[in-house]
């Protein structure tokens, strides 16, 4: 049996709701067909966005979303995607498929889709490509409401009240399809730059500079030594490729080793936020100007990448989602979640279509996958505190060199007093028992949600429902907390009055 401690007096940090956040890029069918399929498509729609794909965020809860790049957005320049569409500029897409772009989903239609969701947009700046005037007005064009050439011409496109952008990135990957850039040169251009972003009235900007590509500290120590000052947050990328980039492997049929090499690969990011977070509150704490404030973190890209589905266009990165990649976003975000005094937001690649989507569409068929039903689970962490969590694990595995441990924990307290547990076995075929103490305050009440299955279990378009959240109900309460036994390949949430 083993140990699970969750500590009601070791109150750490608060889980920004933005750590819950996603990734949409113009890339394969994640913009076009995927949330977008324009006012005169059949499929139902409110100004173009797909009502089911709505609604399902708006379920999900999705609180942040990232458009309009990744590798794209170093390519795109905003003006060609305002004013009518029959006269927007139409560009190819070389990153993704050479196919071509006609810019009829834009700066409006993005702002729309958030308003649709609810959720904040955050936006991604042109620096490869671009200029330090185009991205000025950009913002000045979504945030300014007083009178200037920007605003009239926004408003002339029909939206007269500003869009309050917050979360603004200036460029993306920047040390490679951003411009292949070194860390020194890059630092430069982002002083620049971010000089001549302005806050308007009512809308401050969070800036976020270019970071790292895994673990490339020396980036990390170079941006925050010669800009740190002047950034919010620093952005990292780090995806799930188990077999390395010459062979990531398949989505589907994989083997019992592979689940394993997924998961120890995916184990890596507990490093990467830790050690790069390290360096951003050491410098921190030496720079002059806003000495002692926060940089936060934020994991803009993240998520599985294996080959693509056969049969697919390469360039579309259309990939299947099983209960391995439900493991992996759930140990993430029990990462993000342990570790929210660093990490400010993230946002998994990406929303529909697109490497480790949580929706998948065709035509008018839409699924939820797997990572979809893991983060509908863990909304509860949303806002709320960071508690001490504690379990005690084994290790599993078939290979030394991939060996991981067997359960994998997070817990937090929301303003209201409910606590929320979730709990992920990396084992693919044994369950169990757990005995949890629960320190602080006698439990009332529990509830459970379960997600379960064999590991290579994922829905399809004949069969959507094949994997979904379940009711937990193998869960007694204790005199001092709770006890169950947690079935394999799967992601639980417990829900606890006290």
């Amino acid at each position: 049996m083993s140990k699970l401690i969750v500590n009601l007096g070791d109150k750490r940090s608060r889980i920004n709701p933005e750590i819950y956040g996603n990734f949409s890029e113009h890339l394969g069918r994640c913009i076009y067909n995927g949330v977008y399929v324009g006012e005169n498509s059949p499929i139902p729609n409110v100004k173009g966005m797909r009502t089911d794909v709505v609604e399902a965020l708006k379920k999900m809860k999705l609180p942040v979303l990232r458009w309009p790049g990744g590798c794209f957005a170093d390519e795109y320049h905003w003006m060609d995607g305002i004013g009518p569409k029959e006269t927007r500029k139409k560009m190819i897409n070389t990153h993704w498929g050479g196919v071509t772009e006609d810019n009829s989903f834009g700066t409006h239609e993005f702002m729309e889709l958030c308003r649709q969701i609810g959720c904040q947009p955050y936006v991604n700046g042109n620096v490869g490509s671009g200029s330090v005037r185009e991205m000025s007005e950009w913002v000045e064009y979504m945030n300014f409401g007083g009178v200037s050439p920007m605003a009239e011409l926004r408003a002339k496109n029909g939206d007269p009240e500003p869009f309050k952008v917050k979360y603004f990135a200036v460029g993306n990957e920047n040390w490679g399809c951003g411009g292949n850039m070194t860390a020194e040169y890059y630092a430069n251009e982002y002083r620049r730059y971010q000089t001549y972003i302005r806050n308007y009235p009512d809308a401050a900007l969070y800036r976020i500079a270019c970071g790292p590509n895994g673990g490339d500290y020396h980036w990390t120590e170079v941006l925050m030594r010669e800009a740190g000052w002047m950034m919010d947050g620093l952005s990292l990328h780090y995806y799930t490729v188990p077999g390395g980039w010459g062979n990531r492997g398949h989505a589907t049929g994989f083997d019992v080793p592979y689940w394993y090499k997924t998961l120890s690969s995916t184990l890596y990011m507990e490093e990467l936020v830790t050690k790069h977070g390290a360096i951003i509150a050491k410098n921190v704490r030496n720079q002059g100007p806003r000495r002692g404030r926060r940089v936060g973190l934020v994991v803009d890209e993240w998520g599985t990448w294996y080959d693509c589905e056969p049969g697919t266009n390469p360039g579309f990165l259309y990939q299947q989602n099983t209960m391995r990649d439900a493991l992996v976003a759930g140990i993430n975000l029990n990462i993000f979640n342990n570790h929210s005094d660093i990490v400010s937001m993230a946002n998994i690649a990406q929303l529909i279509n697109v490497l480790q989507a949580v929706i998948l569409t065709d035509g008018d068929k839409m699924l939820l996958t797997p990572t979809y039903h893991v983060f509908d689970m863990y909304s509860d962490h949303q806002g709320a505190t960071t508690l001490y969590s504690f379990v005690e694990t084994e290790k599993v595995g078939v290979d030394d060199n991939e060996m991981v441990p067997n359960l994998h924990v997070s817990a937090s307290e929301a303003e209201d007093g409910r606590i929320t547990v979730t709990l992920c076995n990396l084992s693919e075929s044994k369950a169990y028992e757990i005995d949890g103490d629960i320190i602080g305050a006698p439990v009332k009440s529990v509830a459970g949600t379960i997600l379960t299955g064999t590991m290579d279990d994922h829905n399809t378009f004949d069969n959507a429902d094949k994997v979904h959240n379940n009711v937990f109900e193998d869960v007694k309460i204790t005199d001092s907390g709770v006890k169950f036994t947690i079935p394999a390949c799967s992601v639980l949430k417990l829900s606890l009055t006290i």
